[in-house]
């Protein structure tokens, strides 16, 4: 299976943005991007120059992949999903990514990040209506019951994981019981509920050049 494998700070600190990759080290002082803002590399302190039209649009599509931690060829599909459906591609875009199973699985809390939430899924770790599920991009339904199983429940990480979510607050389109370890999809997002430094519009220029 094919991985991102690049260092997870240094594609915030090319993005310029925390695109919390690495859990709680995200919400502290330790984080690259607080202590180090500017791209990495030898050239990165330079790297300020102007970005041309394209050059925007490319790094956002980077950015909302690295988010999402999937891959270009995965992107293009979700893209082309997006496109087939009835509405504003790029919100609907949005809409799919959020309702991945390991994006689910991280918004409930099951993994401190979305690395972490997808691992539990390939593990077996995940139950969707009762039924087993190890397929980190497959498609959540509004209504879908997400479990963690008694065994992966029990693990240390996981215990912490779900504190420290509760601790966060839970989006507004699904709801977890925090010591049940299970939580329901209730519905997909609505744009306003995502982050604004988000900017699907330039995805979907880049992709209709």
């Amino acid at each position: 299976m094919a991985r991102n494998l690049d260092a997870k700070c240094r594609q915030c600190r090319r993005e310029g943005e925390k695109l919390f990759l690495k859990g709680e080290k995200c919400f502290t002082d330790k984080c690259s991007v607080e202590r180090r803002a500017y791209a990495p590399g030898q050239h990165g302190q330079k790297s300020g120059q102007r970005l041309s039209g394209y050059g925007t649009q490319l790094r956002e599509k980077q950015k909302i992949r690295r988010i999402y931690g999937v891959l270009e060829r995965q992107f293009r599909k979700v893209f082309g999903e997006a496109e087939a459906k009835k509405g504003q591609t790029g919100e609907n875009l949005l809409k799919l990514l959020e309702a991945r199973l390991d994006t689910v699985a991280y918004r409930m809390g099951f993994g401190v990040s979305r690395a972490e939430a997808r691992q539990v899924v390939r593990h077996n770790g995940v139950l969707i209506n009762g039924k087993p599920v190890n397929i980190p991009s497959y498609n959540v339904r509004p209504g879908d019951v997400i479990q963690l199983l008694d065994s992966t429940r029990g693990h240390l990480r996981t215990k912490a994981a779900l504190e420290a979510a509760e601790s966060r607050g839970f989006p507004a389109w699904i709801e977890v019981d925090v010591k049940a370890g299970k939580g329901v999809f209730k519905s997909y997002p609505a744009r306003e509920d995502l982050p604004p430094s988000i900017n699907e519009g330039l995805v979907v220029e880049l992709y209709s050049r």
